[in-house]
């Protein structure tokens, strides 16, 4: 998705050319992808010929969105909690990021 959001609309072929030697990944695989992308609804297409042009049906924003709802309803049973203390284990927060999250807090009446 990242290809096509940065660059849209791509044909197939470009998709294949800057993705499969990125991943390791056959040209086979990205274009299985992109059908699964497809109808999943978060690209669409048009046809010219044998060509297909690409382009992304869902913004970055809501996909990252759906994702990190559905990571937590899926990993943590929907408790952000337990989520944002595993992520800050995990991770080496910058001051100014603590700093961000202090904020967002703080805003949210918290």
């Amino acid at each position: 998705m990242r290809e096509i959001w940065e660059r849209a609309p791509q044909t197939a072929n470009e998709v294949v050319d800057a993705v499969a030697a990125a991943n390791s990944w056959s040209p086979r695989t990205v274009k299985t992808l992109l059908n699964r992308l497809v109808k999943k609804g978060a690209l669409k297409f048009r046809q010219e010929g044998r060509v297909y042009h690409y382009s992304p049906a869902v913004s970055e924003e809501a996909c990252a969105k759906g994702e990190a709802r559905s990571l937590l309803q899926r990993v943590y049973q929907g408790a952000l909690t337990p989520m944002l203390a595993h992520l800050m284990d995990e991770t080496d927060l910058t001051q100014e990021e603590v700093q961000a999250l202090k904020r967002m807090l703080e805003e949210r009446g918290a």
